[in-house]
């Protein structure tokens, strides 16, 4: 049976130009004007995916997402424009259960090609998502504003003192489960968490400060030549590698490298892991892949294991898209593979 699609968009261009990207992967495709006419469409059928605009009249994208979410839980993908309010409003989406986002299509800088790709990539992934891990995303709780006066921190804030680096990958499905890793980190935490999301950098900018208001620990954007700190988290600037580098002072700050090379993302996991390993001692290193599509991650987080370092995958029972940790899984780069709820539990209490 052919998968069904739901195209929700107030602009008969833009539902015109999805329509025809979709359409290259023979699924049945729908559309809707609206939130209030997309919320009718979902409750009467089931569809495998609904792309959802965010500003639109009668009902808007976030509260359309919250009632479907709540009457019919589907597999949504938000479609926005690159603006710092947009950029908000998805995060809000994703926290009412929309798995992921796309930008317009023709407004990647890369141009039309490279966002074809990427609409078609995660409509596809999307529609393969188990209808039971729609179910568990909706009750999510949002923890907001859970920063506290703990700016003193019992331990070293210099960068020669790390003893070791906690490095996190994901990507579709992730952005929920980097907040709650985030968030359940203690005060007293020593470690420096460096993230990289695949996100565009508007967007990178947005989910630090959000992550920074709800968790204890500094969340910090990264930003070329910032220092890496014990019991900080850095997430990884949108459109560059967050790579790192030892100054003659023996202190360990972030690099940026603008240079996208062979990755199809920008931040790459694999960049950021093998820069690390060109920096620290493997035995320093944590490797965390988490759900994503693709391969990012898995070629670094082989060398990574080989090396001696401690990584962990996420397990097909949680991820919302078992790609990224999957490949990292059957190329050999895991060496223990949990579902997300233990590598929580591994990331809080690491020694």
């Amino acid at each position: 049976m052919a998968k069904k699609v739901l195209i929700v968009d107030d602009s008969a261009l833009v539902r015109k130009q999805l329509r025809e990207i979709i359409s290259t992967l023979d699924y049945k495709i729908e559309t809707a004007k609206n939130g209030q006419e997309a919320v009718d469409k979902a409750t009467q059928t089931q569809y495998d995916v609904i792309t959802m605009d965010i500003n639109m009249p009668v009902m808007d994208g976030l509260e359309a997402v919250k009632q479907i979410m709540k009457k019919q839980p589907t597999a949504i993908l938000m479609v926005s424009s690159l603006t710092t309010q947009n950029a908000t409003i998805t995060m809000d989406a994703l926290d009412l259960g929309a798995i992921d986002f796309i930008l317009k299509p023709g407004t990647m800088n890369v141009g039309k090609n490279e966002n074809r790709e990427e609409i078609i990539q995660k409509v596809k992934s999307l529609s393969k998502i188990p209808k039971r891990r729609l179910q568990k995303k909706v009750s999510r709780p949002v923890q907001r504003e859970r920063k506290i006066a703990v700016k003193e921190m019992d331990h070293t804030t210099d960068s020669r003192d790390i003893e070791k680096v906690v490095l996190i990958g994901s990507s579709t499905g992730g952005p929920g489960l980097i907040e709650q890793i985030c968030a359940s980190l203690p005060p007293s935490y020593k470690y420096p968490v460096c993230i990289v999301q695949h996100m565009p950098e508007q967007f990178t900018k947005t989910f630090a400060a959000r992550l920074d208001r709800s968790c204890v620990l500094n969340v910090h954007e990264s930003a070329h030549n910032m220092e890496l700190l014990p019991g900080n988290i850095y997430v990884a600037r949108g459109g560059v590698h967050m790579n790192f580098s030892k100054k003659t002072s023996g202190k360990i700050v972030i690099c940026e490298d603008k240079n996208k090379g062979d990755n199809f993302f920008q931040p790459s996991v694999n960049d950021m892991i093998y820069s690390a390993l060109s920096v620290f001692e493997a035995h320093s290193l944590v490797g965390v892949i988490l759900t994503g599509i693709g391969d990012d991650g898995a070629d670094a987080m082989v060398e990574l294991k080989k090396a001696g370092a401690y990584t962990l995958g996420e397990s097909e029972e949680s991820a919302t898209v078992y790609g990224m940790p999957k490949e990292a899984f059957e190329r050999g780069g895991v060496s223990e593979q949990l579902d997300f709820a233990n590598i929580l539990k591994k990331i809080v209490t690491l020694k």
